[in-house]
């Protein structure tokens, strides 16, 4: 396998992938008809657009609401991924479990569950008589939600480029009469830089991006985003796909408006800090500061993870919410009702699993070879590769299924995935491609520029030299990276909503059905069942690797 070929077969994936959907959105925003295969009356729907009255509030409410969320994400897990990354905490691998878990949680599973924690009667008022329901039901409270969502993906890429590169420069300044303050602001920080970068435009996208949240606490908040008025022209009647279509490329202009200054930021300062055989890492002793250290990391996992962990359990374990909570209103009904529904509960499980799966294993070999193009080999044409690679982050799922659908669902197409579980794989890939791309690519940047060529000089093939050289130094990096994947796409739900075939249902399909027929508590039981199957798969493939590892 050479480079040449490997370059060929990136793109193509990239372009089946990415760039054909993105294309039949962009047909369909330009030509209202496309849809009906006509190529007539191009741009006539702009003017309606550009005259909408909410398409000022929209714009600035996914501004304002992504900056936020990405400034907060940053503030959150700057410090603590440096924690992870610098220091010798007590159990590591559990914080990386504990903060892995809200992307097991669907956003608006999570909404629902502070909703019922902090809302007018809700938990915490049951308990001790608080109401936070105005803190809940505004912007802050939107910003507030979706960073304890999000953060963690500043968290990972922070604490594995730490874990990869290791601080043998800070020590030699250390060793040369720097203080730690200094050592840490002039070498590690900057080493940090593309990391950081990433994870907070990651951040950006996600947050712009966001469906479920400001769907549940936008209304009552007052605050209207983007993905909001794209979901309502298409759920309304009459359809407006054009309509959606352009609100579409609104988002994109943002999220590559956030990947032009990330790399006005980094792009040309790219820094090298793993030169050869990475050393086994060493954490630096946190002595009197490790009860306050943990303490806050503690309070960051009880917000993030336990409260509304808690809140979903209580609701599966509650026979009705108006019930409040008592041990006469205490059943397991709604869990046994998952086992007895002619087995739709667990299969829906099976099919979320089984394509989180495939796209996990998918999306992190596409990455890898797509970072490794673009960092390492720089090869012609590895801007569009960055880009496409990228593009996905910017489009919410319910666009990505439209332009699966406009894509796949045609005539011409002598085989098409489309109606089979087939189409929900791709759609899974091309929204969480952007992952890998990013975490591979930021763990790359550090490796030092001599490696790869001196396995060449030694006869290695450009694929040998990647394959023992590069993919174990970036493979911490990488398993983060695939772990989010398979969490998110566990839970995805617009693509599942719009691309599901009959008689195929996932887990966020199966819980928003239950929610619509209003089966909170059985939706409930659904989801906490969902997080504890995914987390005793993530914690048996750590304990996996971690044995490999000593082998």
């Amino acid at each position: 396998m050479n480079q040449r070929f490997m370059s060929l077969a990136t793109l193509v994936l990239l372009v089946v992938l990415v760039a054909l959907p993105l294309l039949f959105i962009l047909l369909q925003a330009i030509f209202p008809h496309f849809s009906a295969g006509e190529f007539s009356g191009a741009f006539s729907t702009v003017g309606a657009l550009l005259t909408e009255p909410q398409l000022p509030a929209m714009v600035s409410g996914t501004l304002q609401i992504a900056i936020s969320v990405a400034l907060l994400s940053g503030a959150v897990g700057l410090p603590l991924g440096v924690a992870r990354g610098l220091f010798n905490l007590p159990c590591p691998r559990f914080w990386d479990l504990l903060f892995l878990l809200p992307f097991l949680t669907p956003p608006y599973i999570a909404a629902l569950s502070w909703m019922l924690v902090l809302q007018t009667n809700g938990f915490l008022m049951q308990f001790t008589g608080i109401d936070l329901n105005d803190v809940l039901f505004s912007k802050s409270g939107i910003v507030l939600v979706m960073t304890l969502n999000i953060f963690p993906v500043v968290y990972f890429a922070v604490s594995r480029s730490l874990l990869a590169s290791g601080q043998r420069l800070a020590q030699v300044a250390r060793v040369h009469g720097a203080t730690a303050c200094k050592a840490f602001c002039h070498i590690t920080l900057p080493l940090l830089t593309p990391a950081l970068a990433a994870g907070m435009l990651l951040a950006f996208t996600l947050a712009a991006e966001e469906y479920g949240v400001p769907a549940a606490l936008g209304t009552r908040a007052g605050v209207v985003m983007l993905t909001v008025g794209i979901e309502e022209k298409l759920a309304d009647w009459p359809i407006d796909l054009p309509g959606a279509s352009l609100l579409s490329l609104l988002l994109i202009v943002i999220a590559l408006s956030g990947w032009w200054l990330q790399r006005k930021l980094t792009g040309d300062k790219d820094v090298s800090s793993v030169s050869g055989k990475p050393a086994e890492h060493v954490g630096a002793r946190l002595g009197l500061a490790m009860p306050p250290v943990v303490a806050v990391m503690a309070m960051v996992g009880l917000l993030a993870v336990v409260m509304p962990g808690l809140s979903m359990a209580l609701t599966a374990l509650s026979g009705t919410l108006s019930g409040g909570l008592s041990m006469d209103n205490l059943t397991l009904r709604h869990f046994s009702a998952l086992f007895v529904q002619r087995g739709d509960a667990l299969s829906a499980l099976g099919t979320s699993l089984s394509l989180a799966f495939g796209a996990a294993i998918i999306t992190g070999a596409l990455g890898l070879c797509a970072a490794w193009l673009v960092v390492m080999q720089k090869v012609k044409g590895r801007s569009v590769i960055d880009a496409l690679s990228l593009m996905p982050a910017a489009l919410p799922g319910v666009v990505i299924g439209v332009g699966l659908i406009l894509l796949w669902n045609r005539a011409f197409w002598p085989v098409s995935p489309y109606n089979s579980w087939g189409i929900l794989l791709i759609s899974y890939c091309c929204l969480l491609l952007p992952w890998p791309v990013r975490y591979i690519a930021s763990a790359m940047r550090q490796l030092g520029g001599n490696l790869e060529p001196a396995a060449r000089v030694h006869g290695a093939s450009a694929f040998q030299a990647l394959r023992l050289i590069v993919l174990p130094l970036v493979f911490p990096a990488m398993f983060a990276a695939m772990l989010m994947v398979f969490a998110i796409a566990s839970r995805e739900l617009v693509t599942s909503l719009l691309l599901a075939p009959a008689g195929t249902q996932t887990v966020a399909v199966f819980i928003w059905r239950q929610f619509e027929q209003g089966s909170v508590g059985q939706g409930m039981a659904m989801a906490t069942l969902t997080l504890c199957v995914a987390l005793v798969l993530m914690l048996t493939a750590l304990a996996m690797l971690q044995r490999s590892a000593r082998q």
